[in-house]
């Protein structure tokens, strides 16, 4: 997986990139085909702004948090990001299984 992280009138210490890394891990235990994953990190006046873009097989995923944190802000948009994965994961699981569980029941259903 390529991880790029970058700021908007920020500079991303190794402890912000860090954090960012572990944070992350979470996601990826989840889901591992991660193709590329995007974080922007942005700073305005009283706002913190976290995007990420991650790149799946099939999927691009997109999420933004803001809060006065950015450590808050990097901790709403990993729970968004996971939930989205997740959601993506189960798609990808149940649409593998639906396929055969169609064909089965039209076997067994009568014919006219």
């Amino acid at each position: 997986m390529n991880l790029s992280i970058s700021g908007r009138r920020l500079d991303v210490t190794p402890a912000i990139r860090e954090y960012v890394t572990n944070k992350l891990a979470r996601v990826l235990r989840h889901f591992d085909h991660v193709i590329d994953t995007q974080v922007m990190l942005s700073v305005e006046p009283l706002r913190h702004k976290a995007e990420i873009t991650m790149h799946l097989s099939g999927k691009d995923i997109h999420c933004e948090a803001v809060d006065e944190n950015l450590y808050a802000a990097i901790d709403l948009l990993i729970d968004k990001l996971d939930r989205q994965v997740i959601k993506h994961k189960d798609k990808l699981q149940n649409h593998a299984n639906e396929s055969v569980k169609r064909h089965s029941a039209a076997e067994s259903a009568p014919q006219p």
